[in-house]
């Protein structure tokens, strides 16, 4: 191979890598980005200070999150053990509410990412835990990947650590 050919051939590969690596580059989202839709929770925990885990939400949590492009979000949290009544209306006694109100919350607003600390901030608009309307929090994505999510939450309303993990819904 002479010299010219060798030269033509390399400059050849280096554009052709350049052009891969850009394209690579380019591919890559914002945090925001991988946000964006609907995710169903797999298992989370609540983290005492001393480290001791707790089941809040049991052994099969139920739950969804639900990012939009234009920043809003959506959220609850259920225990999948809740007491079965059989009329919502009428109720159920007073031990069932208060299973059921202590076993589930839900949550809306507004969203907001910053991208180099990983975090989300969260408006509460609204939720059935009435102490979070008008107030902010802020959510730590601990990793995403195109298929699962995992968060948490450094400071819940019982002063524990949060912890969950989410699959993209599919």
């Amino acid at each position: 191979m002479n010299r010219f050919s060798f030269v033509g051939l390399s400059t050849s590969i280096l554009v052709l890598a350049a052009f891969s690596f850009g394209g690579a580059v380019a591919q890559q989202k914002t945090l925001k980005e991988q946000l964006v839709g609907t995710w169903i929770l797999v298992g989370a925990v609540d983290v005492a200070p001393d480290g001791t885990k707790t089941d809040t939400w049991g052994a099969n949590p139920k739950g969804t999150y639900m990012f939009d492009a234009s920043g809003h979000f959506a959220q609850m949290l259920i225990r999948s053990d809740l007491p079965k009544i059989a009329n919502r209306m009428q109720g159920g006694t007073p031990d069932q509410n208060k299973a059921i109100v202590s076993g589930a919350i839900a949550m809306y607003g507004t969203y907001s990412v910053n991208e180099a600390d990983k975090t989300v901030t969260v408006k509460f608009e609204g939720s059935t835990f009435s102490g979070f309307n008008g107030t902010e929090g802020k959510r730590i994505i601990t990793s995403i990947g195109p298929d699962e999510m995992r968060t948490a939450n450094p400071a819940t309303s019982s002063g524990m650590k949060a912890e969950s993990v989410w699959r993209r819904a599919k």
